[in-house]
């Protein structure tokens, strides 16, 4: 069956790993105290205060126990939905204010650009929240990229190593699982999306495999016709 559509993750596929540890991860964890006790009374800032109370079990936390939460999950890389959608409206007022750019392998932008001018239907699926999402791809060193895809997936739809979201990202993109073809750098994310029927490809861009799957070290080296 004809592959029609390709999801892809961000982290260590089309970016590297470095900018989210090096670059996006201490921005958030230098400026997200300051942010939080500035805007902590906004409804949509509250509401995800609120909901990090729930998820840790502290529903009558203060700010400031909050923001330690908050620093606690950073330093984990817990993947919460909260603390991911609160790092992305940090994110996103660094690169308002110039002091992000949005890191996209050459080869990944290159590809994309020429998938999407070949009519392939671009997704992307990452534990990142969808507003980060936007922002690596909307302010990249290569422009606005966002055009390039019809829809962006995140925590929201589901645990990234469960084949249940998967599921639920086929059906939302209308399309039989066969025909999306799935791109990550972690072994059980493509067991997972292939449960479902997904095809898949692993990059490994500084060498090695990934058990059971094709593995490719470049967005370069991805033949659609093989799939």
């Amino acid at each position: 069956m004809t592959i029609k559509a390709i999801l892809t993750d961000i982290e260590g596929t089309t970016s590297a790993v470095s900018f989210v540890f090096d670059v996006l991860f201490p921005y958030a964890r230098k400026h997200l105290p300051t942010y939080v006790r500035t805007y902590a009374s906004q409804p949509d800032v509250a509401a995800q205060l609120d909901a990090v109370r729930q998820e840790s079990g502290e529903p009558g936390a203060s700010t400031e126990r909050v923001i330690e939460i908050l620093l606690e999950w950073i330093a984990a890389d817990r993947k919460a939905t909260p603390l991911k959608t609160l790092q992305g409206m940090v994110w996103a007022k660094g690169y308002r204010a110039g002091q992000l750019k949005g890191h996209v392998y050459p080869d990944a932008v290159a590809a994309l650009r020429r998938w999407h001018e070949a009519g392939y239907r671009l997704y992307v699926y990452s534990s990142g929240s969808v507003q980060a999402q936007k922002l690596i791809f909307g302010c990249s060193e290569a422009g606005d990229l966002t055009p390039l895809f019809s829809d962006f997936f995140d925590t929201t739809t589901g645990n990234k190593r469960e084949p249940e979201a998967y599921e639920r990202i086929a059906r939302a993109v209308g399309l039989p699982a066969e025909q999306v073809l799935f791109l990550s750098d972690v072994v059980q994310e493509l067991d997972a999306a292939r449960a479902i029927g997904m095809r898949t490809c692993g990059l490994a861009r500084e060498g090695g495999e990934l058990a059971g799957h094709p593995v490719v070290a470049s967005f370069d080296d991805i033949d659609l016709s093989l799939y």
